[in-house]
């Protein structure tokens, strides 16, 4: 169990896919102008990620192990990305139809996002058992979407402050991103 929580804790906030991996930086830095987007897409993230690691990963040891094609990997979990992200988009599109508006195209730009393609590998590379992949499945998404929320706090935040011109907008939105990988990396005695 703590191996469990120490892993689902260093995904979180240790080793967060956004702050301390670089991974996903385009919705980051695109939907986190409004909270209500950023959650929205924070939601729409961890069930991605979740979904297609899950596929993923049952594909991965239930089709290419056996038939002896693991280098078919890539390909595979891509076209399982893009399918579980078709489904995704059809979903909020039809049932929520605000969201998919204030989300626009950064929708179906989750379909390019290497952080979905990269839990799917790691959790591969890692040779997880099924609960660690699960945990570690849930936990990534959920750390993207907790800095993904404090970054769009801070942003509207920010549009009401008197930030001096040469910063508004992305320049100073990219100043709080290393203010906030720098007070995330205090975490990593955490575990």
């Amino acid at each position: 169990m703590t191996e469990i929580f120490a892993l689902f804790v260093s995904s979180v906030l240790i080793n967060n896919i956004i702050l301390s991996r670089f991974l996903g930086i385009c919705p980051f830095l695109g939907v986190s102008k409004k909270l209500d987007s950023a959650f929205g897409m924070g939601l729409a993230v961890i069930f991605v990620i979740f979904g297609a690691s899950l596929m993923s990963y049952g594909l991965y040891y239930l089709v290419l192990v056996p038939l002896g094609i693991e280098y078919m990997k890539l390909i595979t979990f891509i076209l399982v990305i893009a399918t579980f992200v078709q489904f995704t988009e059809m979903f909020i599109k039809k049932y929520i139809p605000s969201l998919y508006k204030s989300l626009g195209i950064y929708l179906p730009l989750i379909t390019t996002n290497c952080a979905v393609l990269q839990v799917a590998l790691d959790n591969i590379a890692n040779e997880y058992d099924f609960i660690n992949m699960i945990v570690y499945s849930i936990a990534v998404p959920v750390g993207f979407m907790t800095v993904l929320v404090l970054f769009a706090t801070i942003r509207e935040r920010l549009d009401a402050s008197d930030v001096p011109n040469a910063f508004k907008g992305n320049p100073i939105a990219l100043v709080v991103a290393a203010i906030l990988a720098l007070a995330f990396s205090a975490f990593a005695g955490l575990v």
